[in-house]
């Protein structure tokens, strides 16, 4: 799969712009990478920023930040991440980014993660929907990243 777009992503036959980071989108996505980057001298944890996966044989997904837990081959990932981290924009819809969540939910990802550098607030998807925490825990890695870590 190859378009012009490289921010966009592919729902179904249609290409969909994504809303495109100021700096404090770009903040948490800088901080995160370093907290995953430090974690990768412990860990075999690779962090992705900006990364196209294709979540279903339809659908492909520009996150924000994917997180494997080994290095990836030159295509497009297929296999779903350990985790996935989706950064608000000021423009952002909540239907559409609960729409993008629930396909990495479907995908199989184990771990969602929503932050809104707006309201400085962390949120964990699930099938019970968003829920807003102290901090995002990874378990796999005995592993925790308060708000503090991440604003």
């Amino acid at each position: 799969m190859s378009f012009e777009e490289a921010d966009c992503d592919y729902l179904d036959g249609e290409i969909v712009e994504r809303n495109v980071g100021e700096p404090p989108h770009s903040e948490v996505q800088r901080q995160l990478v370093f907290y995953f980057a430090s974690l990768s001298k412990r860990q075999a944890v690779y962090p992705y920023p900006e990364l196209r996966m294709r979540v279903s044989e339809s659908r492909y997904r520009v996150a924000d930040l994917a997180v494997f837990r080994e290095r990836l081959p030159a295509s497009v990932p297929t296999q779903p991440p350990l985790i996935v981290v989706e950064v608000v924009s000021r423009d952002d819809r909540y239907t559409e980014i609960v729409r993008k969540l629930g396909d990495y939910l479907n995908w199989g990802v184990a771990h969602i993660w929503l932050v809104d550098p707006w309201l400085r607030k962390l949120y964990v998807y699930s099938g019970a929907g968003l829920n807003e925490v102290p901090a995002f825990e990874i378990p796999e890695f005995e592993a925790r990243i308060p708000a503090s870590e991440v604003f």
